[in-house]
């Protein structure tokens, strides 16, 4: 009766477990960085140096920074660790389930004083932090974020390493002018310019909150990264992601040296939004597309980019008016079922001219601004946006209102997760362009094969009469003049 009872539970429990999980397929999910499963653990320097009040300055930094996210048992925990001569645990992981309770526990932390010891701190985080959480197998991000104001007493580079070695993304934040550049760049995850921030003082460390907060959700939805010259971006290839390079046809692109794709009426590029984008879309992004519009098809209404509901209601999208030469995005709102905003004619949004041209969309939690080929077109403001839906479809190239492909050709399709990349990414691939593009020299190639002997006519009577020319001639051997 025991075995048949264990029995009978364990398929009970797998029937929950499936119908837990059918319920969550079917249910519309908002996925953003609001709703990242992260532990995050704040390591903050309270020595002596710091003082009381500065302190209580970096206190309120950690609990704007963690407003951003939804503090409970299912998404964000967060940790705290004081240090200065030894490390003391301020807040565990999980012990709090709202950002109510979480800012109520910052308050409260009392200001320590001593000496500087920030490796013994990491460490401490590594072997007794992050390892008591109790969602292990469920967290997606293990996230320590060391804030210092000055140079460590002690190695910081080994226990970095073994953060690092556990799965552990390390920023550095470094506060006033005593800090050591070369021990931040240590501390934190590479590339620096990504995980090291500076702040000139604690009275002006409010400064870097919006690009700590947007590298922490960057950290949180962007899972992927896109080669990109000598560094990886943090992003989402969608030609790839999309299998736009299985499904459509390839062709020349912009230049020589790049490749494009043709979509026809018949090709379908739809995936599931979850595999595209499983986490959402941060909170600031650039969309980066290189297409050409040709014939009629330039005069078309369709949708080059959107992300659907599961009840077909667009959460994300680039439409591109032929008709009246506009480009239209459209986002969520916290007030109203969508938002859009809507970049008119202008001179330079010659994208409908039936060449190449590379668009790109700028967003922020404020604002959009387009560009095309590099000119900047018109800034709009938004208004408060919602995380995506992710249980539907995300298309490219369909029709507005409708599933029927709109033929178009496209060579770049990006989502690149760091607003700054807007500044990086030039558009030396379209033809008009590239002239202006100060490209810097590669490495010489590798030397050709020696050339055919020519000789002058005149120089090759002259020589016949040669005897020693005739002669070495006849051995075969190559004389160059």
């Amino acid at each position: 009766p025991l075995h048949r009872n264990m029995l009978l539970w364990s398929v009970w429990s797998v029937m929950l477990l499936l119908l837990a999980a059918e319920a969550v397929e079917k249910e519309d999910v908002r996925a953003g960085c609001s709703t990242a499963v992260n532990d995050l653990v704040y390591i903050v320097d309270g020595s002596w140096s710091v003082g009381p009040d500065d302190f209580e300055t970096a206190k309120l930094w950690l609990i704007n920074i963690s407003s951003q996210f939804d503090i409970s048992l299912h998404y964000t925990q967060v940790a705290v660790v004081q240090y200065s001569d030894t490390p003391r645990l301020e807040i565990p992981l999980g012990m709090h389930h709202s950002g109510v309770q979480l800012i109520q526990a910052i308050q409260n932390i009392n200001y320590l004083g001593g000496n500087t010891q920030t490796g013994r701190a990491i460490k401490f985080a590594v072997d007794h932090v992050f390892s008591a959480s109790q969602r292990v197998s469920q967290v997606k991000n293990r996230i320590a974020v060391v804030v210092t104001d000055g140079k460590s007493q002690d190695d910081v580079v080994d226990a970095s390493m073994e953060a690092r070695a556990q799965g552990i993304t390390v920023f550095a934040v470094g506060v006033g002018s005593e800090i050591t550049t070369s021990e931040l760049i240590s501390i934190a995850n590479k590339p620096s310019s990504t995980y090291v921030l500076y702040a000139q003082d604690y009275t002006n460390i409010d400064r870097i909150r919006d690009s700590m907060e947007q590298k922490l959700c960057e950290e949180s939805v962007c899972p992927t990264r896109i080669p990109v010259a000598s560094r990886d971006e943090k992003g989402f290839e969608l030609m790839l992601g999309m299998n736009i390079q299985k499904k459509a046809k390839k062709i020349s692109g912009s230049l020589a040296s790049e490749a494009a794709y043709a979509l026809t009426s018949s090709t379908d590029i739809t995936e599931n939004t979850r595999e595209i984008f499983p986490e959402g879309l941060p909170p600031s992004y650039v969309f980066v597309a290189t297409v050409r519009l040709k014939g009629n098809f330039s005069q078309s209404i369709f949708d080059l980019w959107r992300v659907l509901s599961k009840s077909k209601e667009i959460q994300a999208a680039v439409t591109l008016n032929g008709k009246d030469q506009s480009v239209i995005f459209t986002t969520t709102s916290v007030t109203e079922v969508e938002q859009k905003a809507i970049f008119k004619k202008d001179p330079k949004l010659t994208l409908y001219d039936g060449k190449w041209h590379q668009l790109k969309i700028l967003v922020s939690p404020q604002h959009v601004v387009s560009f095309l080929d590099d000119e900047l077109i018109q800034e709009i403001t938004l208004k408060p946006v919602e995380p995506i839906y992710i249980n539907g479809k995300t298309q490219i190239a369909k029709k507005r209102g409708s599933q029927v492909t709109v033929p178009v050709e496209i060579q770049k399709l990006r989502l690149y997760c760091d607003p700054h990349q807007s500044e990086r990414e030039t558009a030396c691939e379209i033809y008009s362009v590239v002239s202006y593009c100060n490209c810097a020299l590669g490495p010489p190639g590798q030397r050709g094969p020696p050339g055919r002997m020519v000789i002058h006519k005149q120089i090759q009577r002259r020589l016949m009469n040669d005897p020693t020319f005739t002669l070495l001639m006849k051995s075969n051997v190559c004389v160059r003049v």
